[in-house]
């Protein structure tokens, strides 16, 4: 049995910068965060003794005999893109609900592809592992996505990633003392706005036009350098304050991002002491992030009350294989 443990992430700033129909022309970049909620993918061989050769289990349980028979885009492409035609049964279970804006369509791809390379006794490089999710999302299942996605879960931590017009991923770590980026991640707090949404539905709404957003892209882009500036200088609340800058040039981008549902709630955040904050992912629901002050964190959670807090940490590896059994079948 292979079990595979991956990170879901946060997105700070430069989100929509890494869609490849925008940084193949343009170049782009993101600053975002690893936290330490999982989603975890469990495969083990199934036996003959059954009428299907394929299980898998998510929200739904699909029983079928071959890979192309599956509902499931990502697992299907996956198990197809590697040829396994092996009886398989796939569990997948994850700490944070689907649609939430944490990447967890791309968590899902990137652990299910880690764990059957390690079914199949073979290692993958975190950046093999980051550019073949990225093609069987973008290329094969052909879903409106961008590309940091991907990129955190498979490797993980706080990163400035660089989005090159050739195609390359720069993933550079954020070297902040370890008091500072404590300080940060203390200042945040994440809530769930009990919105479920579909990403690719909300993404479209804005990249089929992407180049008519330009300066707001521009922008957004720019903001990276001075969150990162802010960084370096000390500055949360400066940082804090950037996010809700942020936010206000995602809310333009389409009008899906934001809804008077998630206005009321982020006005009243704002009333009550943040800073800033934003939703994470491409917008319409899901969590909703919030820069804080210490001292204001209690106002603020008693004015949401009626969402559910969720507490976090920063996380630094990226998907794992976190068990792999010594009695793999071996594959003919």
């Amino acid at each position: 049995m292979i079990i595979s443990k991956t990170p879901y992430r946060i997105s700070f700033f430069g989100g929509g910068t890494d869609y490849p129909s925008w940084y193949r022309k343009h170049g782009g970049q993101v600053l975002s965060t690893t936290i330490d909620k999982y989603i975890y993918i469990t495969c083990r061989y199934l036996p003959p003794f059954f009428e299907h050769r394929l299980r898998l289990v998510y929200s739904m349980t699909e029983l079928c005999n071959k890979a192309s028979e599956l509902d499931h885009p990502s697992a299907r492409e996956v198990l197809k893109f590697l040829k396994i035609n092996d009886g398989l049964e796939i569990h997948y279970d994850g700490d944070l609900p689907g649609r939430s804006g944490t990447g967890s369509s791309s968590a899902f791809t990137v652990g299910l592809l880690h764990a059957l390379y390690a079914y199949k006794g073979q290692t993958i490089t975190t950046k093999e592992l980051t550019e073949t999710s990225i093609n069987i999302e973008q290329n094969i299942i052909k879903e409106t996505v961008g590309s940091q996605d991907q990129t955190n879960a498979a490797y993980g931590g706080f990163n400035h990633i660089k989005f090159q017009k050739n195609g390359e991923i720069e993933v550079n770590p954020v070297n902040i003392s370890s008091e500072l980026m404590s300080d940060l991640q203390n200042n945040l707090l994440l809530f769930y706005t009990g919105i479920q949404r579909t990403a690719e539905k909300i993404a479209r709404s804005y990249v089929e036009n992407i180049e008519d957003k330009s300066k707001t892209l521009n922008t957004m882009s720019s903001m990276v350098d001075q969150a990162l500036d802010r960084l370096m200088n000390n500055d949360l609340d400066g940082f804090g304050k950037l996010l809700d800058q942020t936010w206000k040039k995602k809310r333009s981008l389409s009008t899906l991002v934001s809804n008077s549902i998630i206005d009321s709630m982020y006005q009243e955040a704002m009333d009550n002491g943040a800073l800033g904050g934003k939703l994470s992912g491409a917008g319409g629901g899901g969590l909703l992030l919030l820069y804080v002050p210490l001292e204001k964190q209690k106002r603020v959670k008693k004015k949401l009350s009626k969402l559910l807090h969720i507490p976090f940490n920063f996380e630094t590896h990226g998907s794992q294989i976190i068990h792999s059994s010594e009695d793999i079948h071996t594959l003919e």
